[in-house]
């Protein structure tokens, strides 16, 4: 059972956020404050329960130095606009500053952390380092889903020592991938693109266990389909994993999941925005050249999956979604998920970087139910792994 905010004991006391600001900034202005606006709400909670806030983050990677352009400083005065309310900094995570800035919050304050990878203690999980940390604070909340992936000090040490909880953000992405893989409505659906199957070995594997179908897009297709016994030409495939792929598609058999692959493609000679193409049937492919897209056809039987699906989980494009006109087969087929989530009540939850990326780039997403921003903690989840800064959330 997950140890949740609104269950803690927080009234008028310091409480140490675990946030995720590792955002994208040029010029020491923050570019995209999307981030910022996921802690709100928990931050928000905070204050009206008389809280003092404290929040920690880390910022880049500075490998334990102090690296001045990676400081968390210029998040300050954003954050102060977001919640209408002074955030006060400190130069430090740890050590007589940080303490003295903790203890001289009232209640309702909020006090910014000195990215916390400035000390190498951080992602070591040295305890003396998590020990500091927990000084600061008598209560912690983990709000950063994203780097619960990682067994640090301030993701995990720290919650070991002082009560612990989950913050609104990481509750909202666990219930949604919870709901969607291990209590779905049925059939379930599960979407998987991108480059490599060498990076989703473990996810595929997972996923055919849970699934009652799935679809495999993207240049990873290639490799199935060439497991398969057809030749993808010029295509991107892994020659090593053939087997792999084969073991998959005997493992989904076996688990009485259905492995959907691509029957046409979008096919090239070079590798360029709008170069000249051609459809073709996967079996039509020639020496020279390289699916890039899902077919027309592909697309129609996906749609027709999803339309008979109850539950969507989605990683990955299908195609080569950043070089047009080869992101038609992505944004077609998330556009239609959106309809089905929007008319239908379809629930359908999605996540990692590019996929995010592509969902926007379609405007699909406001219709998910769900799109998590976390990248290597979804695909973690999704592929059965523990998270060491959930699991030490849980009774």
């Amino acid at each position: 059972m997950l140890r949740r905010l609104e269950d803690a004991d927080i009234a008028g006391k310091r409480v140490l956020v675990r946030v995720d600001f590792n955002v994208p900034m040029a010029n020491g202005q923050v570019t995209d404050d999307t981030r910022l606006k996921s802690a709100l709400p928990t931050i928000a909670h905070l204050r009206r329960e008389g809280a003092k806030v404290i929040l920690a983050a880390h910022f880049g990677r500075p490998k334990g130095q102090r690296v001045m352009a990676m400081s968390l400083a210029p998040v300050a005065t954003p954050l102060s606009e977001l919640i209408d309310h002074p955030v006060k900094f400190v130069s430090d995570c740890i050590g007589p500053d940080a303490e003295q800035a903790a203890a001289s919050l009232g209640e309702g304050d909020v006090l910014l952390l000195e990215n916390t990878r400035f000390h190498a203690g951080e992602e070591k999980n040295d305890p003396e380092f998590a020990a500091q940390l927990a000084r600061l604070a008598e209560v912690y909340v983990n709000d950063a889903f994203s780097a619960a992936h990682r067994a640090h000090a301030s993701t995990e040490g720290v919650a070991k020592l002082i009560p612990s909880c989950a913050g609104l953000a990481l509750q909202r992405e666990i219930d949604a991938v919870t709901a969607a893989l291990e209590n779905p409505n049925r059939p379930l659906l599960a979407v998987v693109g991108g480059a490599k199957v060498s990076t989703k070995i473990d996810l595929l594997k997972n996923l055919v266990a849970k699934v009652d179908r799935l679809f495999v897009g993207g240049a990873m297709a290639n490799t199935f389909l060439a497991a398969k016994g057809h030749d993808v030409g010029a295509s991107l495939y892994e020659v090593d994993l053939l087997d792999t792929a084969r073991e998959i598609i005997d493992a989904a058999a076996n688990a009485g999941s259905e492995i959907l692959l691509p029957v046409d493609g979008v096919v090239t000679t070079e590798f360029k925005a709008h170069a000249e193409r051609r459809v073709a049937d996967v079996d039509d492919v020639k020496a020279n050249e390289m699916i890039l897209d899902c077919g027309p056809e592909t697309v129609d039987r996906l749609a027709d999956a999803i339309a008979a699906a109850r539950t969507l989980v989605w990683n990955g494009p299908l195609g080569a979604f950043e070089t047009p006109p080869f992101d038609t087969a992505t944004v077609e087929a998330a556009r239609y998920a959106a309809e089905r989530c929007r008319e239908h009540g379809l629930t359908a939850v999605a996540g990692g970087g590019d996929t995010v990326a592509a969902l926007n780039q379609a405007g699909a997403s406001e219709d998910f139910t769900f799109v998590s921003t976390a990248g290597g903690a979804f695909l973690e989840w999704l592929e059965g792994k523990t998270l060491p800064g959930v699991a030490v959330l849980r009774d």
